[in-house]
């Protein structure tokens, strides 16, 4: 795969990463790096090999998701910052 100036400006545009041109040129090598790590692992025959969920034998406990209710929403509202009648007031989110 080849990493073009064009897809380094792009990535950053996305990321929102202010960066000047030796920036730009450290991301190049380190992401061509990286892709070239990728493509030597696809070279790998993992033909039945299962694929692993952890990486280890140790199992974590998983706890039931259930509902309680430690906060009443009064109690909630009176901890919030900034309240609308009995909604919480955040402030808008701007976007780019």
């Amino acid at each position: 795969m080849e990493i073009s100036d064009d897809l380094i400006r792009r990535l950053c545009d996305l990321a929102r990463l202010n960066y000047d041109e030796a920036e730009a040129a450290s991301l190049k090598k380190d992401l061509q790096r990286m892709i070239a790590f990728i493509e030597k692992l696809n070279e790998v025959d993992t033909t039945g090999v299962e694929p692993l969920i952890f990486l280890t034998d140790h199992m974590h406990p998983l706890r039931e998701d259930t509902v309680s209710s430690d906060l009443s929403r009064e109690q909630a509202l009176e901890l919030a910052p900034d309240r609308n009648g009995s909604f919480f007031q955040v402030p808008p989110v701007k976007t780019a």
